[in-house]
């Protein structure tokens, strides 16, 4: 990888995913820490995430907000790594399916996190609070990988996830969640990202 590659990130923020999964890929970058309501909003970070948020990357001259983009563009940089199936293979569509459900998830988690009042079943992304849940469960349970037998930004993103909601006391304290997270946060590569974040403080 011959462009540069840059992280906008601060330490206490769903970024730190996307530094897990940088951690992951081996490759080098940089990073750049951004604080809440100042360099976070300034001119210079907002021609990079017009939304002034992060995480971001830039890799060259291509910027990919979000962590589910991150999480699979970074794992097409580096196909030896393995962190995504195949194109083609039937493994693919559960990788697509999982990163993609934690949109509902977030969704949800943040309704719930500012005592919003949850919307319609009808009209919301996730449907239900236990539907989405028991659906999340079915997913993990008793697996080590959701797409194909080794472990993918798929595993990555979904176990960060979990974990974070757990800590924070809004998802159950499933054994299929606990497990899978447990699984997961072991990896070297998650090991090093903590480091490099420092803890996360606990919620009030």
């Amino acid at each position: 990888m011959s462009a540069a590659l840059t992280f906008y990130t601060n330490p206490m923020s769903r970024a730190r995913v996307a530094r897990w999964m940088l951690e992951e890929t081996g490759l080098p970058y940089q990073t750049e820490i951004l604080e809440y309501g100042t360099s976070m909003k300034a001119p210079a970070y907002r021609a990079i995430n017009p939304m002034g948020k992060v995480p971001a990357i830039r890799h060259g001259d291509t910027v990919v907000t979000e962590n589910a983009a991150i999480c699979m563009y970074l794992a097409d940089l580096v196909p030896e790594k393995k962190l995504a199936p195949s194109v083609g293979s039937p493994a693919r569509g559960p990788y697509y399916r999982w990163i993609s459900f934690m949109g509902p998830l977030e969704q949800l988690m943040v309704a719930k996190s500012t005592g919003s009042k949850l919307p319609d079943p009808g009209m919301a992304g996730f449907g239900t609070e236990e539907d989405l849940v028991q659906t999340l469960a079915g997913a993990v349970e008793g697996r080590d990988h959701l797409a194909g037998d080794s472990f993918t930004a798929a595993d990555l993103l979904v176990s960060a996830y979990i974990g974070w909601y757990l800590q924070f006391q809004l998802l159950p304290a499933l054994p299929a969640f606990t497990r899978f997270v447990e699984l997961h946060r072991g990896r070297p590569a998650a090991a090093r990202a903590n480091e490099l974040d420092g803890p996360i403080p606990e919620r009030a």
